[in-house]
């Protein structure tokens, strides 16, 4: 995986989970659901360049 995409990967992932807490903590539903869209993004950008670095091997 390049760095710069898992780098992302990895930011998607934390400013989701962050977003999901913030919001469950001020029960605000939008950004927790905002939170789990970011986690999701972050995921499949993961899996994207894992199957590409499968594929190079």
């Amino acid at each position: 995986m390049s760095g710069e995409q898992k780098s992302k990967a990895l930011a998607e992932q934390a400013t989701g989970k962050a977003k999901e807490a913030l919001g469950r903590m001020t029960g605000n539903e939008r950004m927790t659901t905002e939170g789990r869209a970011d986690q999701a993004k972050g995921d499949a950008r993961q899996a994207k360049e894992k199957t590409k670095d499968a594929f190079r091997h």
